[in-house]
């Protein structure tokens, strides 16, 4: 039984059998980092951000494969973000585009939070520099969903 079971359920529907076990085999390996990830993202995708949160956290503290680790960073940003706590948030984006220079998704995402915290110039300087950059980036259009249905009123927070 792996995650890719996990996966299944939650490709069929069945998110609360998908969640329920994805939290039983991260309790069960809290070493494996990387599933640390797929369980905070599996949280984040039903929903359920508050609890998203932990997971990330724990993942952050092993995880070494650059990908992993920029969307781990990213996830957790975003998801303080949506929780409405912004200056986490900005200390995270701020930690991933550190670690993660030319990662144009964190930028996005981060000029997100800066445009939440009142920081309007900032996050549209920050945004014209990676659309002056990169305009075919594909790590960016990676999220290009998630990007637009933000842009949409990034005032909205989430709560369970």
């Amino acid at each position: 039984m792996g995650f890719d079971e996990v996966l299944e359920l939650k490709r069929s529907g069945n998110e609360e059998s998908a969640v329920r076990l994805a939290l039983q085999l991260a309790a069960a390996d809290t070493e494996d980092f990387a599933l640390q990830y797929k369980v905070a993202c599996l949280l984040d995708s039903v929903g359920r951000e508050p609890e998203a949160v932990a997971f990330y956290v724990k993942a952050l503290v092993g995880l070494t494969h650059p990908r992993d680790r920029a969307g781990a960073l990213l996830g957790l940003g975003s998801t303080y973000r949506t929780l409405g706590q912004y200056s986490l948030s900005i200390e995270t984006f701020d930690r991933g585009v550190a670690e993660f220079p030319t990662d144009n998704a964190i930028k996005v995402f981060r000029a997100m939070t800066l445009y939440n915290l009142e920081r309007s110039k900032d996050a549209m300087a920050q945004l014209l520099s990676v659309i002056a950059d990169t305009a075919n980036d594909e790590r960016l259009r990676a999220y290009d969903r998630a990007i637009r249905f933000y842009a949409e009123d990034l005032d909205k927070i989430w709560v369970s």
